[in-house]
């Protein structure tokens, strides 16, 4: 990880402090990092530095009233706005990452085809426990790419139980 991206999840984990809601920061800057990296447009907008500052600062403004609370507005305008808005999303995960290691546990991301329900989420915790050599705080995205079963992602460890994954184990065994 280079060091303006470390430094940037320090920040974002000191002003979540500060505000006392690092949980629904850390769930916000996800959801607008994947919103952001989902639309073409609006991605090429944030990350072209030949924009001025003020104007990506609008777009993020405009994009996120009502939608995300101030602090959030305010950590992505201050990213997008030092031209750093390419970098967002290894931001975020950091951030989360240092988020998780300070409560002692680590960030497990569960790319699914539909929502785990609390069960589900509360099993794979468990089963996950002894991968990542403690406690897992799971992060569910809905991804229809995925088909069916779950990809899921423990720092650089990838876990591909995807059912896309299997039948192409099928068709090279075959």
């Amino acid at each position: 990880m280079t060091s303006h991206i470390a430094g940037y999840a320090q920040a974002f984990l000191s002003v979540a402090r500060a505000e006392g809601n690092v949980d629904v920061t850390r769930s916000q800057l996800g959801d607008v990092s994947r919103a952001i990296a989902g639309n073409d447009e609006l991605s090429s907008s944030l990350n072209n530095n030949l924009l001025p500052a003020a104007t990506r600062i609008q777009i993020v403004d405009d994009i996120l009233d009502g939608k995300a609370s101030d602090t959030v507005r305010s950590l992505v305008s201050m990213v997008v706005g030092a031209g750093r808005g390419r970098d967002l999303g290894a931001i975020v995960q950091a951030f989360s990452d240092q988020a998780a290691a300070s409560s002692g546990k680590r960030v497990a991301t569960v790319r699914t085809a539909v929502a785990l329900t609390d069960d589900q989420k509360q099993r794979l915790a468990h089963a996950l426990k002894a991968q990542a050599g403690g406690e897992v705080e799971l992060e569910n995205i809905v991804d229809p790419d995925v088909v069916g079963g779950a990809v899921t992602t423990i720092g650089d460890t990838i876990i591909d139980g995807s059912v896309r994954s299997r039948l192409n184990q099928l068709r090279d065994t075959l």
